[in-house]
């Protein structure tokens, strides 16, 4: 096949121009601040870059470069894949191996994606505010993702968003930090099967339903745990953890890699080598060798909590 390279100083408007002469989009990256897209048109294909000097896309996965970040929900987020904005939940990427964001869409209404897969090691979304609805490979016809609903996306899964409220957020924690997503011109969804059980590289379709999942006390706090670790056979960890007015829960140094956290709501402090005010859509990162604790103000405080395994 005949591959042409093409460097562009607006991907959006390179991608328009060759859409309209008949050329199909194959796959584009990253998907937060996208800069690199292959298209094909029959047996002709363009590989389009904004930024030539970028590393290619790779299924490797980079060394674990433990930090501590921590992120301000005021930060600026950037236009990425399909019309969403993505705001960086770790900027230093942890060395390449993670990156979360917080996703935002600000009108309702149909969204401007197509079915998808992304070549992943593992991927976590969780909604804030508004509700979305999204349809996967062989898990039955389309449906809605509410506040503190979650999905693991397993490596390979086709996928696609098809609309959302307005004011959308959501959560999104996947490794690695840099991977390709890939259109699927062939798979219709829904694809009129239902197998949960199927797996996709190793692991499970989890959707978990904040709703139907109870709350459990756990060392002076409320969890909500969500299966994640027996969907991706011990790969990974996620929970949502409440505390009200006053409360703290202390979290000892652990093992692992990631250990990631995300405001849902409410207001309060965490504490570690230093301290920091935490608001709602706030974000950090704790070096798994490193003792944490969170403290809850008045009002109360709920945070998303995301932990996993070393990662091949």
């Amino acid at each position: 096949m005949n591959t042409k390279e093409r460097v562009c100083p607006d991907l959006n408007a390179a991608l328009d121009q060759l859409r309209g002469a008949g050329f199909r989009l194959d796959s584009i990256f990253p998907a937060d601040d996208p800069h690199t897209a292959m298209l094909s048109r029959g047996g002709e294909t363009f590989r389009l870059t904004s930024r030539p000097d970028a590393p290619r896309s790779t299924a490797a996965m980079p060394p674990f470069e433990p930090g501590f970040v921590f992120t301000r929900a005021s930060g600026l987020p950037g236009q990425g894949r399909a019309g969403m904005l993505y705001r960086d939940l770790i900027p230093g990427r942890l060395g390449g191996r993670y990156i979360a964001s917080h996703i935002t869409i600000d009108g309702g209404g149909p969204v401007a994606d197509w079915v998808h897969y992304h070549r992943i090691a593992l991927q976590v979304i969780v909604v804030r505010k508004g509700w979305v609805r999204v349809v996967y490979e062989d898990q039955g016809e389309p449906f809605v993702m509410q506040h503190g609903d979650m999905v693991l996306q397993p490596p390979g899964i086709r996928h696609r968003v098809l609309e959302s409220s307005s004011g959308l957020e959501v959560v999104e924690v996947t490794a690695p930090a840099v991977h390709e997503t890939f259109a699927d011109h062939d798979l219709e969804l829904p694809n009129g099967r239902g197998d949960m059980q199927r797996e996709f590289g190793g692991q499970r379709f989890l959707r978990h339903i904040a709703d139907r999942i109870p709350w459990t006390s756990i060392d002076g706090a409320e969890v909500q745990e969500t299966g994640l670790g027996e969907a991706t056979g011990g790969l990974g960890e996620a929970r949502f953890v409440r505390l009200t007015g006053g409360q703290a829960i202390n979290v000892p140094p652990g093992e692992g890699e990631l250990i990631f956290g995300f405001v849902m709501e409410g207001s309060g402090r965490l504490v570690g080598e230093e301290r920091h005010v935490l608001g709602p859509a706030d974000a950090f990162v704790i070096p798994p060798t490193e003792p944490w604790c969170i403290e809850a103000d008045a009002g109360g405080l709920t945070f998303l909590h995301v932990n996993t395994s070393p990662l091949g």
